[in-house]
C-alpha cells in the first residue's frame, strides 16, 4: 500500500490505520533482524548464517543452505555441514571472514567456532552502533509519521473531512508512533544489557 493511495473520509480512518501499523513493522521487522548480527559475547547462528560460502563448482550459497548451525554454548557455534564434501569450503569462508574474530576448528564432521571475549572498547563500539541503528529507526517511524499527517492535511484541504476528524487522526498517528518508539527502544534497551554485561 502506498500513502498516496489512501482515501480517507469522515469517520473512517482504517486504511490510514492499516498503512502506518503496516509501515512501522516492518521498521520494528528490520531492525530485529540488524541488531540480531550484532556479535554480543553470546554465540547466535545469525553471527555466521549469511556467510556466503563457495560451493558445488563455484556457486556462492549462504552457509544456512549449506550446514545446521547450533550454539552448544554461550561462546561456542556449532556448524554441521549436510554434505561433508563442502566442509572444506564453509571452513575456508569462515577464516576469511573478517568481522568474526575467531578461527574455525574442524573435526572432519563438525565446525566449531568458539567465538573471544569481548573487550570493553568493542562493547562501547557496538553500543555506539546499536544507538546509532536505533536512531535511524526513530527517523524512519518519524518520517512515517510525517507521511500520515500530510495525507490527513492534504484530505482536510479539500474538504473530504472536518477539521475535527483531522485533529483526531493526527491524535492517532502521534500516539502510534510513540507506541512504535517504544517498542523501538525497549528492544534496543535488551540488546545493550546483552552487550555490556554477557
Amino acid at each position: 500500500m502506498n500513502i498516496k493511495s489512501i482515501v480517507l473520509s469522515e469517520g473512517n480512518s482504517k486504511a490510514l490505520d492499516q498503512y502506518m501499523k503496516t509501515e512501522i513493522e516492518k521498521i520494528r521487522n528490520f531492525f530485529n533482524l540488524e541488531i540480531e548480527k550484532l556479535r554480543t559475547g553470546r554465540a547466535h547462528p545469525s553471527i555466521v548464517e549469511d556467510i556466503r560460502v563457495m560451493a558445488y563448482g563455484g556457486e556462492e550459497m549462504p552457509l544456512k543452505s549449506l550446514a545446521a548451525i547450533t550454539t552448544p554454548e554461550a561462546r561456542v557455534i556449532s556448524i554441521q555441514p549436510w554434505d561433508e564434501g563442502t566442509a572444506p569450503a564453509i571452513e575456508k569462508a569462515l577464516r576469511e571472514h573478517e568481522s568474526l574474530g575467531a578461527t574455525p576448528v574442524n573435526d572432519g564432521k563438525v565446525i566449531r567456532i568458539t567465538l573471544p571475549e569481548m573487550s570493553s572498547s568493542r562493547r562501547s563500539d557496538l553500543t555506539k552502533l546499536l544507538n546509532k541503528k536505533t536512531e535511524e529507526m526513530r527517523i524512519s517511524i518519524r518520517n512515517i509519521r510525517k507521511e500520515c499527517n500530510n495525507c490527513i492535511r492534504d484530505h482536510k484541504k479539500s474538504k473530504a473531512i472536518s477539521d475535527d476528524f483531522c485533529n483526531r487522526l493526527e491524535t492517532v498517528v502521534q500516539k502510534s508512533t510513540h507506541d512504535g518508539i517504544q517498542q523501538l527502544e525497549a528492544v534496543a534497551t535488551k540488546k545493550e544489557k546483552e552487550i555490556t554485561t554477557i
